[in-house]
C-alpha cells in the first residue's frame, strides 16, 4: 500500500504499523520495527499505546490488529450510503446471473470488496467484505483503474514494483496493463480471465458520481464453466447495465 506522509508523524506511524500487520499473520516487535521503519526507541511505547486501544491485540511475544479496528471497519460500511443504495441492484443482478456479485472501492492503493451478494448455486467463489484484491490482476482494480490518468497509475504501481505472477494469465507487464486499461475504455468493462485465481473469471464495470468520476465498481464472478467465451458479452451487458443504474442513483 502507498506509504502516506502528513503533519501528523504519530498517526502515520499507527497507519503504517496497521498496514503492515494487515498482510502478516502476526509479528514480533523486532520484525514490526525493522520492517515498517520505525525507531526501535519508540517503537515500543507506540505499540504499547495501540493495544491500549484494542487497535492492537497482543499474544505472548507477537502483535496482530485487534477488534477495535473490526468495529471501526462495521460502522465505516454501515455509514457508507453507496452500499445500501447498491443492494437491490446487485440482487437483481446476482438473481438474473445466478452468479457471485460484489461492489468494491478503492482504498489506499488497493481494490476492497464492500458487498458481497452469493450466487445460489452450489459453488462458492472465495470472498468476504473487506477482502482487499489485487490492482492488476482483478476485474474490479483493472475497472477501477482504466479511468484515472497514466501519472495516477504510476503512482499506484510505480515501476520499481513488479507486478506478481497469480497464474499463467496474469499480466506482469506495465505496458501490456497500461494497454489492457486502455482497451477497457473502449469497451466499457473490464475482464479477469483466470487472472487473480486459477479457474474464477470476474468482470467488471465502474459506478461514476454525479461529477462523471470513477468511485467504485460493480463486478460478476464465477468459474470458466459459468462465465464461458459465448456468453461473455451478453453477461457483460448485464453487468454494464447494472453500473449504469447504480450510476444513476447516485445523483
Amino acid at each position: 500500500m502507498k506509504t502516506i506522509t502528513t503533519q501528523i508523524p504519530a498517526l502515520d506511524k499507527v497507519v503504517r504499523v496497521c498496514d503492515y500487520l494487515s498482510g502478516k499473520n502476526g509479528a514480533t516487535f523486532s520484525q514490526i520495527y525493522q520492517d515498517v521503519g520505525i525507531a526501535k526507541s519508540s517503537t515500543s511505547s507506540l505499540l504499547n499505546g495501540m493495544v491500549a486501544h484494542g487497535l492492537l491485540r497482543q499474544d505472548a511475544d507477537r502483535y496482530y490488529l485487534g477488534l477495535r479496528l473490526y468495529e471501526f471497519g462495521n460502522k465505516a460500511v454501515e455509514q457508507f450510503d453507496i452500499k445500501k443504495i447498491a443492494l437491490p441492484i446487485l440482487s437483481a443482478l446476482r438473481d438474473k446471473t445466478n452468479l457471485t456479485c460484489h461492489l468494491g472501492v478503492l482504498q489506499g492503493a488497493s481494490p476492497i470488496y464492500l458487498t458481497k451478494l452469493e450466487s445460489p448455486q452450489s459453488i462458492i467463489i472465495r470472498s468476504w467484505e473487506g477482502k482487499r484484491l489485487s490492482l492488476h490482476s482483478s476485474g474490479l482494480g483493472k475497472a477501477l483503474m482504466a479511468w484515472l490518468t497514466d501519472s495516477e497509475v504510476d503512482e499506484l504501481l510505480p515501476d520499481d514494483q513488479s507486478l506478481r505472477r497469480f497464474t499463467d494469465t496474469t499480466i506482469t507487464s506495465k505496458e501490456a496493463l497500461k494497454q489492457a486499461l486502455a482497451e477497457i475504455r473502449t469497451k466499457g468493462w473490464a475482464y479477469d480471465d483466470e487472472e487473480d485465481s486459477q479457474g474464477v473469471r470476474c468482470i467488471a464495470v465502474p459506478v461514476r458520481n454525479p461529477q462523471g468520476k470513477v468511485v467504485a465498481a460493480i463486478s460478476m464472478s464465477g468459474v470458466a464453466f459459468q462465465i464461458p467465451d459465448d456468453k461473455r458479452e451478453y453477461l457483460a451487458s448485464l453487468v454494464i447495465e447494472a453500473g449504469k443504474l447504480l450510476s444513476l442513483q447516485l445523483r
